[in-house]
């Protein structure tokens, strides 16, 4: 029985492709891409793994571990995209500058990104990180979409207030161009809501049954 809604069955065949240290190492671009982005340790593997319905982004208990391009297949004509986790203060400099250069050259040359999710520890919102990606997104025009990670980590009250508090700082600094939600990896909370903002960036979105656009 094929799933009703197609990006669950595209995720769900999700399969790994390709890891790139750089540009020109990454896969020919064409089609619509999607990259996961997020500080290291806010649950970026973890909710790349939910999505996907598999074990797709190694996940550890040392933050960092993330240091290349890695490119998931889709289709012939779509994928996602595990950037470097970044920020971990332990990681040598030089590294954290080779990650640094490369993924601003990918974010600023890949003609096919159609959209960036942006993980966001709920307990540790809006880092200096956070606010460049957020500073990037606006100044391309990237569609930007975040996950407030590990929700489960407060109380439902909490985590409504945190992503309220979010919304309206997104707002004063950035417009309402950029969308949020909470999002539990272990609950599976969100999935849904994530799952149709990657149907749209992906152009599933004329595909999709009624009931589910947005």
């Amino acid at each position: 029985m094929q799933p009703k809604n197609p990006i669950i069955g595209l995720c769900q065949q999700a399969a790994f492709m390709i890891s790139a240290a750089k540009v020109d190492q990454c896969p020919d671009d064409e089609g619509y891409e999607v990259a996961f982005a997020g500080r290291s340790n806010a649950g970026k593997s973890s909710a790349l793994n939910t999505l996907t319905h598999a074990s797709l982004a190694r996940t550890s208990k040392t933050p960092g571990r993330t240091q290349l391009l890695n490119f998931f297949r889709l289709d012939d004509e779509r994928r996602l995209v595990d950037l470097p986790g970044y920020g971990y203060a332990k990681v040598p400099i030089p590294l954290k500058l080779h990650w640094q250069r490369h993924l601003e050259a990918y974010l600023g040359s890949r003609r096919s990104l159609s959209g960036l999710m942006l993980m966001m520890d709920i307990r540790h919102p809006l880092t200096e990180f956070d606010l460049l990606m957020l500073d990037w997104s606006a100044a391309s025009q990237m569609p930007m979409h975040i996950l407030l990670t590990k929700a489960d980590k407060l109380a439902y009250g909490a985590a409504k207030n945190a992503l309220l508090k979010v919304q309206q700082d997104l707002r004063k600094g950035w417009g309402e161009g950029i969308s949020i939600q909470l999002f539990s990896a272990p609950k599976r909370q969100g999935i849904e809501e994530a799952q149709a903002v990657l149907a749209r960036w992906l152009q599933l979105e004329e595909r999709m049954p009624e009931g589910l656009e947005e």
